[in-house]
């Protein structure tokens, strides 16, 4: 009951005991009932052999084929990546679930719901519900979301947490009147659509502030900290104008390319994994590297030619090793370790070498090719200057960020303590709705 003092919501007149753990106390005019009793059906999916191609169709040929990646981006499904055909159908035995179906995943994103939009089917790893005269769609749908974390329980679990139909028909559930059931579920979908609009801004003012800090770093690294120093022509068109006093070098006049292999035994590892995107934070891992790696040392620069477009460039603090698919750049007596990390990170310098990388799935860049990148090469004392300002700027935008991701973690959080509230009883919307 502690959880209704997070709410403005009233409780309640009077409680019972449900008799189930998960649901608590619930309010007396409130009934306990299992899911299999407010369904008509619970229907298996299954997926028909990929190697005949008269199985398949492209989506919005055939009849949409419901997997657990059409459900992680969007809740009410109308179309999916991929269509199965008739002969898909029969030769697999699939039902068609109808428009209205409450789709319920069983294995690995373990207890996500979504709404089937039209007539569909889905895959082995998710079941068709569709509920009886009892319950509404709606309450249904909003009683599932609500059950995500008390499945994780139920489930049975070897390499990952898994469900099936049984335990599905087996779960508890309160049972309460339609008008009940749909003043709770307006009441949901008009305060979660304002949580959603909350978070959403959130996420928009992450990807701003993140934009923002891309063209911080390139536009200060090439163009310097006086808007009124003189300008001239680099001569290399990526580069455009550079103050008049810079010159421009090729990479390997700065840096030097370590190649030295060193034994992977009690050093610190840096792999791709321990690189964050675009920042160049360092982020640890459990894993276990064996063999060999090249031996890195204090203010070297670690560049990620493998995809290069996600930005993992890394700046050591210590003596390490550099494991898998790292360059390992000593800067020279010309080069500021400190510059050189914002020059190599920046999105201008990032998309010149994206543009030259090679192989279709794996895309790398070469070294032969980042060595002979032109590079903007101010005076040293100005290099020092231009990274401790990018790192107080980037450092003030990285704390807005911060901010914001908490504050959408606290948004999540009230959201689910919310929808928890509403559909066991804990709190009566009934006079909200």
């Amino acid at each position: 009951m502690n959880q209704i003092k997070k709410f403005r919501y009233k409780p309640y007149p009077k409680y019972k005991p449900s008799g189930v753990e998960w649901l608590g106390d619930v309010p007396e005019g409130w009934n306990i009932s299992k899911l299999k009793y407010v369904l008509m059906s619970i229907i298996a999916g299954g997926t028909p052999k990929t190697d005949k191609p008269n199985n398949w169709c492209e989506s919005g040929d055939g009849v949409p084929w419901v997997s657990i990646a059409d459900m992680s981006i969007n809740h009410i499904i109308s179309k999916t990546k991929k269509d199965v055909t008739l002969n898909g159908i029969l030769e697999k035995g699939l039902k068609v679930l109808p428009k209205g179906t409450l789709l319920y995943s069983i294995f690995a994103s373990l207890g996500k719901v979504a709404i089937a939009d039209t007539k569909l089917t889905t895959n082995q790893a998710i079941l068709g519900l569709v509920p009886n005269k009892n319950i509404t769609n709606e309450f249904l749908y909003w009683l599932l979301v609500s059950l995500e974390k008390y499945v994780h329980f139920v489930a049975s679990s070897n390499t990952q947490d898994n469900l099936n139909m049984e335990k599905v028909a087996n779960f508890p559930i309160p049972l309460l009147s339609k008008n009940e059931q749909t003043a709770i579920a307006n009441f949901l979908d008009r305060e979660t659509a304002k949580i959603d609009t909350l978070i959403a801004k959130q996420e928009r003012l992450i990807e701003l502030l993140q934009e923002k800090r891309q063209a911080l770093i390139s536009h200060t690294v090439t163009k310097g900290l006086d808007p009124n120093v003189r300008m001239k022509d680099s001569g290399i068109e990526w580069l455009g104008e550079v103050p008049e006093h810079w010159e421009v070098k090729k990479l390997k006049f700065n840096l030097r390319l370590r190649t030295e292999k060193s034994k992977i035994e009690k050093h610190k590892i840096i792999a791709l994994e321990n690189i964050e995107s675009k920042t160049g934070k360092y982020i640890p891992t459990e894993s276990i590297y064996q063999g060999e790696g090249i031996a890195c040392y204090c203010n070297d620069v670690l560049f990620g030619k493998l995809r290069p477009y996600l930005a993992k460039v890394y700046r050591c603090n210590e003596n390490a090793i550099a494991f898998g698919d790292l360059l390992t750049y000593q800067p020279l007596t010309n080069y500021k370790s400190s510059y050189a990390f914002y020059m190599l990170i920046s999105e201008t310098f990032i998309k010149i070498v994206n543009s030259s990388t090679y192989g279709a799935k794996m895309p790398r860049a070469g070294a032969d090719f980042i060595n002979e990148m032109p590079l903007p090469t101010p005076p040293i004392d100005e290099q020092q200057q231009i990274a401790d300002y990018l790192d107080t700027q980037t450092a003030k935008i990285d704390t807005l960020i911060k901010k914001a991701h908490q504050a959408i973690k606290l948004l999540k959080e009230r959201r689910e303590a919310l929808i928890s509230a509403a559909v066991t009883g804990k709190i009566d919307v009934r006079e909200s709705a």
